[in-house]
């Protein structure tokens, strides 16, 4: 796999990872279960971040 392909699937993976936060948070509030609640946020932010980083990383690159 080359560079370009490893690039887009952990861009892929990140934004993955932040959805599958939001579908945990939108849940743990639907149950009133502030545990899952609360991990839905950290994944949603950890991916979030991730993206981010990719995107200086992406800049510095060009």
């Amino acid at each position: 796999m080359n560079a370009e392909n490893s690039r887009h699937t952990r861009r892929f993976d990140h934004r993955i990872q932040a959805a599958r936060g939001r579908v945990k948070k939108f849940f743990g509030r639907a149950t009133d279960n502030p545990r899952l609640s609360a991990e839905g946020r950290r994944d949603q932010i950890v991916g979030n971040l991730k993206q981010a980083a990719d995107k200086v990383r992406d800049a510095f690159r060009r």
